[in-house]
């Protein structure tokens, strides 16, 4: 009886183990990467909003007001098209790449 009893419980540690291993550890390492994208944006990207809004970053109003790293309720202005628009970090899906304004300005003319 207390065979049964210990392959159940050996059973259910594995079923968990490898639940953690395939779901939840891998959810952990894109939300983190996600994450150190989103504190990396900066002026001039180009940026797709949750709304499906792409546009450039064009200012960002860092709510942190001790000089720690940039959160993800911090207020950035992005222009799309003719307007403007102001989303919060967390709320930008991706980022597509740098605009070539920002691009030229990072590598200067040999």
């Amino acid at each position: 009886m207390g065979t049964t009893t210990s392959g159940l419980v050996f059973q259910i540690a594995m079923f968990i183990a490898i639940f953690y291993f395939a779901i939840i550890m891998p959810q952990q390492r894109r939300q983190k990467k996600r994450d150190e994208l989103l504190r990396a944006v900066k002026r001039g990207d180009e940026v797709v909003t949750a709304g499906g809004i792409v546009g450039e970053v064009v200012h960002i109003r860092e709510t942190n007001k001790d000089g720690g790293v940039n959160r993800m309720d911090d207020r950035i202005t992005i222009k799309s098209g003719e307007s403007r628009i102001v989303v919060e970090r967390g709320r930008i899906e991706r980022v597509i790449g740098t605009t070539a304004v920002n691009a030229a300005s990072n590598n200067p003319p040999t």
